[in-house]
């Protein structure tokens, strides 16, 4: 790994950090500053050239300023002759932008994706996009990993005799059939319609969840809207108890401590993909590292391997 580069922008700090211990790499230093018109600029603190080199960041609050950090990195890295360049984003903000739902709207994983490709990277390496087609949005190599052996590491130390996954709407079906598997449980899924804002419906079940412990799969927590919604539905059902498990832990407008206000919830698992601030502390929440997925990712991708068991969520 001695031609390898690591660097990070501030959303992608702490991860990055966790990710070139397993690689046992050395972080290498950037610097980010601002000018008086509020531009920003990006200088890598070290030799690049004709090094494979890997940027870290997740597009998090702020999403644009991020994103902007992102893309200034990846010039930087190109005006330094880097041999190639892989965007490393755990968490692909705009991968919820993906369709022209309503009159006149934005693309935005399309727009970005192209940016990403304007500026310079050759190579993407995320986590778990919010739906199938997004990844088609990326025009160069794309490595689309996911989180569901360590999400189901965690939970297949407790008592599963009575377990149910359920899916919180049609969509994410595939993957929490894929992680029912992996649990050796049953799984159910719900039919949810989204209207203006962030109220979410849920109308119906498929499957039996009474008397059963749910555990509901979903590939981001937001504002919380459809979790709640789905809680008061398996409530109806008579479900036992609830555990919530995401990839992407977003829980924007305080939704962590609204979730776990439920009484029938026990615990909120999601990952670092998204990182923590003190404001995301909770006796129910647990945050599980996906670090050294992606370090493996990086050295396979780095040496030429095969990272497609990885991502195939069926590959257990």
């Amino acid at each position: 790994m001695a031609e390898v580069r690591v660097f990070a922008g501030t959303g992608g700090q702490r991860f990055a950090h966790e990710m070139c211990a397993d690689l046992d790499v050395p972080l290498s230093p950037i610097k980010i500053q601002r000018f008086a018109n509020d531009c920003l600029q990006v200088q890598l603190l070290e030799n690049c050239r004709e090094r494979d080199v890997y940027l870290v960041q997740s597009v998090v609050r702020p999403a644009q300023e991020s994103l902007m950090e992102l893309l200034l990195m990846i010039d930087a890295a190109k005006g330094a002759s880097a041999a190639r360049i892989t965007a490393v984003m755990p968490h692909f903000a705009y991968a919820r932008s993906d369709k022209k739902d309503a009159p006149r709207i934005s693309l935005g994983g399309r727009l970005v994706a192209d940016l990403l490709q304007t500026a310079g990277v050759n190579r993407i390496l995320t986590m778990t996009l919010h739906a199938p087609q997004v990844h088609a949005f990326f025009r160069v190599p794309t490595d689309q990993l996911n989180a569901l052996r360590e999400l189901a590491a965690h939970f297949l130390p407790s008592d599963l005799s009575k377990a149910t996954v359920v899916s919180p709407d049609l969509g994410n079906a595939k993957s929490a059939s894929a992680f029912a598997k992996m649990l050796g449980v049953p799984v159910a899924a719900a039919a949810k319609e989204r209207f203006d804002g962030d109220r979410v419906e849920i109308t119906s079940l498929i499957g039996d969840v009474t008397g059963r412990d749910i555990i509901v799969l979903d590939d981001e927590i937001a504002n919380g809207s459809t979790i709640i919604a789905i809680l008061d539905l398996l409530r109806e059902h008579g479900a036992r108890t609830v555990r919530i498990a995401c990839t992407h832990g977003i829980f924007a407008n305080d939704a962590v401590h609204r979730i776990a206000a439920d009484p029938d919830v026990v615990e909120i698992v999601t990952t670092n993909t998204v990182p923590s601030t003190g404001l995301l502390v909770h006796d129910k929440l647990t945050v599980i590292s996906v670090a050294s997925a992606f370090a493996e990712a990086v050295r396979r991708i780095h040496s030429g391997e095969s990272v497609s068991a990885l991502f195939d969520p069926t590959h257990v």
